[in-house]
């Protein structure tokens, strides 16, 4: 069985943690967890960073950070994971779902404006795979209605945006670095801010709303309880793997635009054929190989391909289930049509692609998927 994902390690993992052992400080906020944030922020140019203990963590600082609460509406694509809505839902906003565009699972950027009322706090974006939205229009439309603009960049870690970092545009933004990311520290994830006027209070609500940190950098002579806050720091035991991750950055992503590419050459046949659709690069974005996908022409097509791959030891799965369709929401709210969404949650099919996978491992899957479309 080819597995769908496997966790690679650099080898420095394990002589980093013994190293965070050594120094008596395995809570977090050390050494290691400064050396990470250090390495985004120059890598991406980024005002401020905090790691966390999940992408999920980043996302609800976000929510509290813009005084998210009932009353406010906050738009985002209906096709995303779990956490984008949950995070500003556990606020008490209304989540205003919209709907995927025809070239990309990404939010329509064009159907944005229509959903603007006067409730409208925010816009999340989500880069789906780490391909960019069109982010010059969500800027443009954010500055019109004054609205905070918040990039879900989960996946999207050396992505660009007409070669600017992704997670570098919104006024915050969120990673992961979970284990099925392209680096990885097990459970992880990091708010990034770009807009300075977060800083402090960021630095209140990830330190249990304390002003903990000040007192540690001798700007107060005792912490106190400041603000809402939860604690939202990794260990310095994930903070010290995941700089091994970070320090072989390039050499993690080359391995996966390799893959990536032969993926694409391997399938295009099939795209031109007209029986599949294949990812579309738009001339903005670089992509970082986090996720090849492709699309099959109905849900029962891509069912008998996922169950016809897995048969022959290819652990391809689909990915997600629209929200708005989702069981929570359903019984909240009027239900909507959004059909680009539902597209994508009837016929994407995700295969496998990891550090260790190889290009035979590219060819043998490349060449089921020919066979099942030659029967």
């Amino acid at each position: 069985m080819i597995g769908f994902n496997k966790p690679y390690f650099t080898g420095k993992e394990l002589e980093y943690i013994k190293q965070a052992f050594e120094l008596e400080k395995l809570s977090g906020n050390g050494k290691f967890t400064k050396l990470c944030q250090d390495f985004l922020e120059n890598r991406y140019g980024i005002k401020k960073v905090l790691l966390t203990s999940s992408c999920t963590d980043a996302l609800e600082m976000a929510a509290l950070l813009i005084n998210s609460g009932p009353g406010d509406e906050i738009i985002m694509p209906s096709y995303t994971f779990v956490s984008t809505a949950n995070a500003f839902a556990l606020r008490g906003a209304t989540i205003v779902f919209a709907d995927s565009s025809q070239e990309s699972p990404n939010i329509d950027v064009e159907k944005i404006e229509g959903l603007i009322t006067k409730r409208t706090k925010a816009i999340v974006v989500v880069h789906y795979a780490g391909f960019s939205c069109d982010m010059d229009k969500v800027v443009d439309v954010a500055r019109k209605h004054s609205l905070y603009i918040i990039e879900d960049a989960a996946q999207a870690i050396e992505s660009t945006y007409k070669n600017r970092p992704l997670g570098s545009i919104g006024h915050l933004a969120c990673f992961s670095f979970h284990e099925t990311k392209n680096i990885i520290s097990g459970e992880g994830g990091a708010l990034l801010i770009n807009d300075s006027t977060f800083i402090q209070r960021a630095e209140i609500i990830w330190e249990k709303g304390t002003d903990r940190s000040a007192f540690f950098r001798g700007e107060v002579n005792k912490y106190n309880w400041i603000d809402l806050g939860s604690s939202f720091l990794p260990s310095e035991i994930t903070a010290a793997f995941l700089f091994a991750q970070l320090e072989n950055i390039d050499r993690i992503q080359n391995k996966r635009m390799q893959l990536w590419n032969a993926y694409f050459d391997n399938l295009e046949p099939l795209e031109k054929a007209g029986l599949i659709r294949l990812p579309k690069v738009q001339p903005f974005c670089q992509h970082n190989a986090h996720i090849f996908f492709l699309l099959c022409r109905a849900e029962i097509e891509r069912d008998e391909l996922l169950m016809d791959l897995n048969k022959n030891g290819v652990n391809a799965i689909f990915h997600y289930l629209s929200l708005h369709k989702s069981p929570y929401h359903s019984k909240k709210e009027v239900p909507i049509e959004l059909t680009e969404c539902d597209r994508y949650t009837a016929t994407l099919l995700r295969l496998p692609l990891y550090h260790e996978l190889s290009l035979e491992d590219v060819k043998l899957i490349s060449q089921a998927i020919h066979r099942f479309y030659d029967k």
